[in-house]
C-alpha cells in the first residue's frame, strides 16, 4: 500500500512587526469574550492574503520561489471591530488601498502559474481576533493602528504553531 505524500499546510500573509503585534493584542484584549470563545494567540495575529491549504512538501522549494511578486509598499489603518455572521471576531481596515488589492491579485496570478487555485470568494482583509465569538462585546473606539506594509510572508501552520518560511520584501 502506497503511503500518502507528505504535505505542508501553507498561507501567504501580512505579518506584523512587534509594535503592530502589540497594538493588535491590545485591541484583542479590549473585547468582552463570551464563554467558549477562542481568542487568537498574540503570536498568530496576521492578515491572510491567500490560504493554500495542504501542499505536497516536495513542491516547497518551487512554491517559495514562485510567490515572489513585485508590489508597491502601502499602509493599512485598522480600527473597525466586527463579528461576522459565522462568529468570527475581526479587526477590519478602514479602507482597502489599491496597492493591497494589487498585491492580492499579483499573488493570485502566481498561484495560477504554480497550478494552484485561488479562492473564489471576494477578498476581505482582516485580522482574526477570535473564533466562536458570537455575542462578543466589541471594543469602543480603540486607537487606530497604522501598519506600513513593505513585506509579506509564506507561513507554515503545523501542530498549532506558525513558522514564517520566507519573507518577501519590496
Amino acid at each position: 500500500m502506497a503511503s500518502k505524500p507528505e504535505t505542508t499546510r501553507l498561507f501567504l500573509a501580512l505579518w506584523p512587526d512587534p509594535d503592530v503585534r502589540h497594538q493588535l493584542r491590545m485591541w484583542r484584549d479590549a473585547w468582552t469574550w463570551p464563554r467558549g470563545a477562542a481568542p487568537v494567540h498574540g503570536d498568530k495575529l496576521h492578515v491572510t492574503l491567500h490560504f493554500l491549504g495542504a501542499q505536497p512538501s516536495q513542491r516547497l522549494p518551487e512554491l517559495l520561489d514562485g510567490f515572489q511578486v513585485p508590489f508597491t509598499p502601502f499602509s493599512l489603518q485598522f480600527g473597525r471591530a466586527a463579528v461576522w455572521h459565522n462568529g468570527v471576531a475581526v479587526l477590519e481596515p478602514s479602507a482597502q488601498p489599491p496597492a493591497l488589492l494589487d498585491l492580492h491579485a499579483q499573488l493570485s496570478q502566481a498561484l495560477i502559474k504554480l497550478g494552484l487555485q485561488p479562492e473564489a470568494r471576494q477578498y476581505r482583509p482582516h485580522v482574526t481576533m477570535a473564533r466562536r465569538a458570537a455575542g462578543a462585546g466589541l471594543p469602543q473606539d480603540g486607537p487606530p493602528i497604522d501598519w506600513h506594509i513593505d513585506r509579506y510572508v509564506l507561513v507554515e501552520s503545523a501542530g498549532g504553531s506558525y513558522t514564517v518560511l520566507r519573507e518577501y520584501l519590496i
